[in-house]
């Protein structure tokens, strides 16, 4: 039985895919970011979906007796697949040529697992963060969504069927039972596993089991709501609700949870009390919104991977106008998709044997590619020589005798144990970048060296609050400063070297270098007082001065931030010799602005006084006059940086070698005295 259709309901997911979409965009006016609350256009999807899909199957139910699975998800891969596939192909040639090979494999795993219906378990475990910066680099990382509803269109049909046929009576329990749990679970979810909570059906089938509820009704109602007050004052209502999330809701906020009811229970408002005399159902109606949605699965799928590339690319980041040619050329492929790929698989004149025959070749041809990516890791041959020379995590190249990474080691890594001649390292994982290279020239200098990088500074009197979790971390807090400082005043006349990124936290901000670099757009954690200390600013100097009472402190001054990857750019370029103009204009970044944004560490550094306290100015390597007083990001055959803002290999050596210098000074100054 053919539904009856509702323009109104193509004009929610017009608003809905316009939401996500300016959401990802991520378009300032005026400083200000209007749509925050934009990514509440999926959870509107999920309704929808949910309120469909329930639809057809109790429709059938009710008219013929029984249901055809094999109609039901011939329909379904119609719908989904194509346009997917469509996407996938038109991506890869892209990916080959702009990602580097981590991120190549990682596109084809991506791939697969969306392939595999489960792309939302695979983001679960590898994007710490939905809308940080590095998720909005992964082109395929909104597939997450369809994988949910795909596995609900799965399980749900084959439930109710069961339901249906056996226990008739008890399919709207088993409805409203299912919603509770799983809002519970999901506010639950959100406050002990946020990231988990986020991408698993568990936690998100509440929202399409709120459409279903919905759809249970109006086919045992044989209407939705005949009240003419409600119909015309509760779409407002429900407009309204919808409107206030895009707007007011932001990343910071807890979802799902109780709180996403708000836009949930707005879009089952429109849905049940939605009238075509109501000034909303008319609002939604509009030609314009319903075009919108009616290619609204095409934009959601183009979307993402656009965005993604332009942004590799950084011709995304340029200025308005490139955001907004990157908006029509989402249009328009969209367009394309719609009337010559979607329309025509949907088409029930054109033969499903002979169409899905296609389909699996297509899935076929698409799992070798990226298998072969996988299996290859990504083809490091493509890597021009520059970049093969520093590829390797530099952070994660010291390892101790049972070949544990020494950064985040919970105990720390000692090397050379029997010299009396000690060296601390203490720091994020800014410092860790300079550890390999430095324990091979403390080993050939015969000094003890031992490590303790983590994700944060020194800071004791403070537990680091990861945001996201909302949990004090289990490696960055007072007990692991304590630790360290225990350690540390043991010691008589140790060199403790210690430094760190101090621009992103006392600024409360990351890295922007004014010229279309973004380093990262997720959330700063932050560190919480336990009491002694009122600032880390006060932590940090107070704390050093009292280890520097028997101990020489070299304070790592900032090393300049770089906003942009060079890796991605010097790959994209294919380019092995780069011009001056080159280098100036492409891989640098104004030393202006890291003055600017170092100034309140340099304060907190240079107020540090005591015999005892040595500095090293790492930024006097990397930022010279003689280029417009830019701070290079690779020179000669090397790369100086390996990503955006840790130093490589080279860049590392050129910094040890500053600190090897000044420590061979304070020998001196030991032995004259």
């Amino acid at each position: 039985m053919k539904l009856d259709y509702r323009p109104e309901i193509d004009g929610l997911r017009g608003i809905a895919v316009s939401a996500v979409i300016l959401y990802h965009a991520g378009i300032k006016i005026l400083g200000n970011q209007f749509f925050d609350g934009g990514f509440i256009g999926v959870d509107i999807f999920f309704v929808i979906s949910g309120y469909l899909i329930t639809l057809i199957i109790l429709e059938e139910l009710l008219t013929t007796g029984s249901f055809s699975f094999k109609y039901f998800y011939e329909r379904r891969v119609r719908r989904i697949l194509p346009v997917l596939l469509f996407v996938m192909l038109v991506s890869l040639p892209f990916a080959w040529m702009y990602l580097l090979p981590d991120s190549l494999v990682g596109i084809s795993k991506s791939i697969l697992y969306s392939l595999g219906f489960i792309s939302n378990i695979y983001f679960e475990n590898s994007v710490a963060e939905y809308g940080s910066e590095s998720g909005l680099l992964k082109p395929f990382l909104h597939t997450w969504t369809l994988s949910i509803e795909e596995q609900f269109y799965i399980l749900f049909p084959i439930l109710l069927f069961l339901l249906s046929n056996y226990s008739k009576k008890y399919v709207i329990n088993f409805l409203i039972f299912g919603f509770i749990i799983s809002l519970v679970l999901s506010d639950w979810g959100n406050k002990n596993y946020p990231t988990f909570n986020f991408y698993i059906l568990p936690t998100r089938c509440w929202e399409l089991l709120a459409g279903s509820i919905l759809a249970y009704y109006e086919i045992n109602k044989g209407h939705r709501s005949h009240n003419r007050l409600f119909n015309l004052i509760l779409p407002i209502i429900g407009l309204s609700l919808i409107l206030y999330s895009i707007l007011f809701f932001n990343d910071p906020m807890a979802h799902p949870s109780f709180k996403t009811l708000i836009p949930i229970i707005g879009v089952c408002l429109i849905i049940w009390f939605s009238d075509q005399n109501d000034i909303v159902t008319k609002i939604l109606s509009l030609k314009f919104l319903v075009g919108i949605g009616l290619i609204s699965y095409s934009l959601y799928l183009w979307h993402f991977p656009i965005f993604a590339f332009a942004r590799i690319t950084e011709i995304y980041n340029i200025n308005l106008v490139n955001k907004l040619s990157t908006g029509v050329v989402i249009i328009i492929f969209s367009i394309f998709s719609y009337f010559f790929i979607e329309k025509p698989f949907r088409n029930k004149n054109y033969n499903f044997k002979i169409l899905l025959s296609i389909i699996i070749s297509i899935i076929i041809f698409i799992g070798f590619i990226n298998l072969n990516f996988i299996f290859n890791d990504g083809y490091k041959s493509r890597l021009p020589e520059i970049l093969t020379k520093n590829y390797e995590q530099p952070w994660n190249l010291l390892k101790n005798s049972d070949g544990e990474i020494c950064h985040g080691n919970t105990d720390g890594c000692i090397f050379n144990a029997p010299s009396s001649k000690k060296i601390f390292v203490i720091g994020d994982s800014h410092i860790a970048s300079l550890t390999m290279d430095l324990k091979k020239k403390s080993l050939f200098n015969d000094y003890q060296i031992n490590i303790f990088t983590r994700g944060c500074l020194y800071y004791p009197g403070f537990n680091l609050v990861r945001i996201q979790a909302n949990k004090i971390s289990k490696h960055c807090n007072d007990n692991y400063f304590q630790k360290i400082k225990k350690k540390i005043l043991k010691e008589k006349n140790a060199t403790i070297i210690i430094g760190g990124r101090f621009p992103v936290h006392l600024n409360n901000s990351y890295f922007d270098n004014q010229e279309g670099g973004i380093d990262h757009k997720r959330r700063l954690d932050s560190y919480i007082s336990l009491g002694k200390y009122n600032t880390i600013q006060d932590s940090f100097k107070n704390e050093i001065l009292e280890i520097s009472n028997n101990n020489k402190i070299l304070l790592i001054y900032p090393i300049p931030e770089v906003g942009s990857d060079p890796n991605s750019k010097i790959f994209i370029t294919r380019n092995n010799k780069f011009s001056k103009k080159s280098v100036i204009n492409d891989f640098t970044t104004s030393y202006e602005v890291y003055k600017e944004r170092t100034k309140s560490s340099f304060e907190l550094l240079d107020s540090i006084e005591s015999p005892n306290i040595y500095r090293i100015y790492p930024h006097t390597l990397f930022c010279d006059n003689l280029i417009k007083s830019r701070c290079i990001t690779h020179y000669d055959k090397y790369m100086l940086y390996f990503d955006n803002n840790h130093l490589s290999l080279k860049g590392a050596e050129l910094v040890n070698n500053l600190i090897m210098e000044e420590i061979a000074k304070i020998e001196l100054i030991d032995k004259t005295y």
